[in-house]
């Protein structure tokens, strides 16, 4: 048997698009194994959102082959599509793979020929046009299922249309499937992942609406978790089926990028801040306990002081519950690196630092709002340092001394406290009330 071992750098949907390319190569073989096994073949699943991401994947291929210098390197993913040249330059890559060619990286094993420079397959993005269906089987409790790819926005900042493509989804009806096979794995809970979901259906007469309708739906699964929606997207009519739905866990992350409607202009996002305060208010006047998440870029190009403490106070003063906080970095081939207005990266990294804050602060307040509430916790399968760890419906992380019988396991919690790492501790309310058939 021969070991692959797969580093999935940037976002859910790579996570699940690694697990279902690391499935097909067990017809070869293949055995999944742990980075540091020294396995025969290393598979890095690139992300290109940030210079780190780009940076972090010349430094992986330099730590695979201090673990196995006679392994074979193969580079997929957006970083791998927008930059095949440059990937195949770094010493001890074998193979580059683009959008498309990812998923037939078992044909590309089985005739590669390692020589002196490395191997790129990779075609034109506008020609990529086919949806690859893909989940997560990592763990049994929770699994990310791709439910779409691609993009069809054009913001300013962002590579990721020149790395998936254009916006494109499967069938609900292959959807389902799909969806079936995950329930069949042992997972309890599954995570909607895409460029873009709620663009699901684009082209189509099917939408993300009818989507989640047709998922609420299906038998065997308890818990089925929105990962990210554009507010423009998160119509009145999605969040009140969500409200109505007991399957359907009261959490939405939906990014922001801006507090200001002139740097929102500049970044050509299709909605202003007057939309997204509107979205908020419709969630908690129906899902007061909803937790909601927020992407923020700062030291955008053009953003000054004025505009930083614009969006600052209209977060602080936002009903929402943490924020996931990005520095602006300049990307080639985007309009926003040929803009004026230019942040120092002090600046940036201090404004960057501040925000950060504002998310402790945000995400213990709503922890706050949880205490002396009763809660379904799905738990983790993982030993962290002698706890386990869980989620209850509304995305407040909870731990306890780790008991192997609770994996993978919905317990009802009474929440009391939050401990000196910013997690909830509890009281069990009742016995185990819903376990994993496999």
């Amino acid at each position: 048997m021969k070991k692959v071992a797969f580093y999935t750098l940037g976002c859910k949907l790579n996570f699940a698009e690694s697990s279902s390319i690391a499935r097909s190569l067990e017809p070869m073989g293949f055995v999944r194994s742990e980075f540091q096994d020294q396995p025969d073949l290393f598979v890095i699943n690139t992300c290109s959102v940030t210079e780190q991401a780009d940076k972090k994947c010349k430094k992986v291929v330099r730590e695979a082959k201090k673990v196995n210098p006679n392994s074979t390197v193969v580079i997929i993913g957006c970083y791998a599509q927008l930059k095949p040249k440059e990937i195949a330059e770094i010493p001890g890559v074998d193979l580059v793979l683009g959008a498309a060619e990812k998923f037939n990286l078992i044909e590309h094993i089985a005739t590669l020929s390692k020589g002196d420079a490395a191997k790129i397959c990779s075609c034109d993005i506008e020609t990529v046009s086919g949806f690859n269906s893909s989940f997560s089987v990592n763990d049994r409790t929770r699994t990310f299922l791709k439910v779409q790819d691609g993009c069809d926005y054009s913001c300013s900042f962002c590579t990721i249309p020149k790395a998936r493509g254009k916006s494109r989804s499967d069938s609900i009806s292959n959807t389902m499937t799909t969806a079936k096979e995950v329930v069949k794995a042992g997972a309890r809970e599954i995570v909607l992942t895409g460029v873009n979901i709620g663009d699901f259906g684009n082209g189509t007469d099917e939408s993300f609406y009818d989507l989640i309708q047709a998922l609420d739906a299906l038998t065997g699964v308890d818990r089925i978790r929105i990962s990210s929606i554009e507010p423009n997207l998160l119509t009145n009519k999605i969040i009140e089926f969500c409200a109505s739905s007991n399957k359907i866990m009261p959490h939405f992350h939906i990014p922001l990028q801006s507090g200001s409607n002139k740097i929102l202009s500049l970044m050509r996002r299709r909605y202003n801040r007057e939309l997204y305060e509107e979205r908020i208010h419709k969630i908690k006047d129906l899902l007061p306990n909803a937790c909601i998440g927020a992407d923020v870029i700062v030291g955008f190009p053009g953003e000054t002081d004025e505009n930083f403490l614009e969006t600052y106070n209209y977060l602080n003063d936002l009903d929402i519950s943490y924020l996931h906080v990005f520095t602006y970095s300049e990307r080639p081939n985007t309009e926003a690196v040929l803009m004026d207005g230019v942040v120092a990266k002090k600046v940036r990294a201090k404004r960057s630092k501040m925000l950060r804050g504002l998310s402790v602060k945000k995400r213990r307040a709503f922890y706050e709002s949880q205490i002396g509430n009763s809660s379904t916790v799905l738990f983790e399968s993982e030993n962290k340092e002698g706890y386990i760890h869980g989620f209850t419906e509304n995305y407040v992380k909870v731990k306890t001394p780790w008991n192997p019988d609770l994996v993978n396991t919905l317990q009802q919690i009474s929440l009391t406290k939050i401990d000196e790492d910013g997690l909830v501790r509890f009281d069990f309310i009742s016995e185990l009330i819903s376990s994993s058939a496999t």
